[in-house]
């Protein structure tokens, strides 16, 4: 008897209990090896007092068999509800998002025939950490944090799903031409570990060329790497041009713990109506079971599922009067699949995902420690300055306050408006006052934290009102902190 895999499902909310029942039908008649946990998550959850929209008890099931099969989820509008998936993403180490994005003209329309790129997304970091704050009346904050070892994690995790999967190039995309700090470092880690591949290719390309090539020349590309927001953007534009977001599957992937969804959302305006397209959660399921080394099975599906489409048989979103033979509903295609196991497609080349080739892939980052020569040389104080205190009269309130930190300069949205600023009209409502312990960047000495108390309770006395401070750092000699633009 065949040892079944545990796994946890998770059936969601809009259109999730229906494109799930036609997934959970395809698996068992393919006699898919596993043992399924059942969880409810999202919008219930949430209206019943749960912000994050899990209970403890689907941790529990989820730390049993660590995967876990997602329909897609509403999360309730306003009252401060977190993203489920952004938690789980977090909570579980799943640090890889994986996104296939493959054509299947002609029988899905696409401008782009010959389309099969993966996109792999970094999924714990960046703008979707969520720390947000608001800082004055009229500014708000979003922190981009990054770590070196996220990046060697993500982009380790690229190369070797790369080589895995007999993929050729991997693209690394980024904005390091501005963020040169955060995307810099991801550049950057990307360049290092890119030599310990010499069988693979690499390119690195900035993320607005490398969007717009994504929607005009999608074939150039086959492995992709990015950060998370520019992954979750990509990920939907190629999804579309592939032919349809509907069809497309995603995995979340951890050292641990790995999640299998579909991209699309909970769709509840078509909910119950059995129109609602079930392959991308198929898709989902498919790199689920290459992931938890039922292959066969996955092979299985995968190429009834093609043979369907060959067929014709096409629920409403992708349905042409040119290919589609029969439109059908959720359940009427589902059946179609089953139907077609065992069968192969003659248009598409037949899949065969071979025992033991997709071992799972452990990335850690940082094997080695790094022991930076660390010192304080400033302070970023952002001052609320609701009755438009002009700069260079903020200016001369500061510069009189003693101490052992200089005022070198003010600026505003990263713009700097003192000295010798060109803007006429600056915004003055949120200031950041820069101070250093010499004007001289390149003769910077280390200070101490006494001193910015020392500042702050001078300011203080000043009556400014100090909301946020940013400590400024050297590294080794480098400045761990950017210049304002125009400084």
């Amino acid at each position: 008897m065949s040892i079944k895999t545990p796994i946890t499902i998770a059936y969601g909310d809009g259109i999730g209990p229906e494109i799930m029942q036609a997934t959970l039908d395809i698996l068992a008649a393919a006699h898919a090896r596993l043992d399924i946990e059942v969880i409810e998550v999202g919008e219930k959850v949430y209206l019943q007092g749960q912000t994050s929209g899990i209970p403890d008890s689907a941790w529990a099931s989820l730390k049993r068999t660590k995967v876990l099969l997602k329909g897609p989820i509403t999360t309730p509008q306003g009252g401060g509800y977190k993203s489920l998936n952004v938690t789980l993403r977090k909570t579980l180490g799943l640090f890889a998002n994986v996104r296939p994005c493959r054509a299947y003209a002609p029988y899905v329309a696409t401008k782009f025939p010959n389309m099969d790129l993966v996109i792999i997304r970094e999924n714990e970091e960046g703008t979707y950490s969520g720390i947000e704050h608001r800082g004055t009346d009229e500014v708000y904050q979003c922190l981009k944090l990054i770590s070196r070892p996220g990046c060697e994690r993500i982009v380790q995790y690229a190369f070797e799903y790369a080589r895995k999967f007999n993929r050729k190039k991997v693209t690394c995309l980024s904005k390091d031409n501005i963020m040169k700090m955060t995307d810099g470092l991801f550049h950057k880690v990307f360049n290092e570990i890119a030599k310990d591949y010499p069988d693979i290719e690499h390119e690195h390309l900035i993320i607005d060329i490398g969007t717009a090539l994504i929607a005009a020349q999608p074939e150039r590309f086959d492995v992709i790497v990015t950060l998370n927001l520019y992954g979750d953007i990509i990920s939907d534009v190629a999804a579309q041009i592939a032919g349809s977001v509907g069809l497309a599957g995603s995995a979340n992937i951890g050292n641990h713990v790995a999640m299998f969804e579909a991209i699309h959302g909970s769709a509840p305006d078509i909910a119950g109506k059995n129109i609602a397209n079930p392959s991308g959660l198929l898709n989902a399921a498919i790199q689920m079971l290459i992931h938890i080394n039922q292959p066969d099975v996955a092979s299985l599906i995968e190429n009834a599922w093609l043979k369907a489409l060959e067929d014709g048989l096409h629920t409403g979103d992708v349905y042409s009067k040119e290919y589609s033979k029969e439109k059908m509903g959720t359940k009427e295609f589902a059946q179609a699949v089953i139907a077609r196991l065992g069968q192969k497609p003659t248009h598409f080349k037949p899949v065969e995902y071979k025992q033991g080739a997709y071992a799972k892939i452990e990335c850690y980052g940082a094997p080695k420690e790094i022991h930076s020569n660390k010192e304080l040389v400033g302070v970023d104080i952002f001052i609320d300055n609701p009755h438009d205190i002009s700069a260079e009269e903020l200016a001369k309130q500061i510069l009189p306050v003693k101490g052992n930190l200089e005022l070198i300069a003010i600026s505003s949205r990263g713009l700097k408006i003192w000295p010798n600023s060109m803007i006429e009209s600056p915004y003055l409502r949120h200031c950041c006052c820069r101070f250093q312990s010499t004007t001289d960047l390149k003769q910077l000495t280390a200070i101490k934290h006494a001193d910015i108390i020392q500042l702050l309770e001078n300011l203080n006395e000043l009556g400014w009102d100090v909301v946020k401070t940013e400590n400024l750092y050297t590294y080794d000699g480098e400045l761990g902190f950017t210049l304002a633009q125009g400084q």
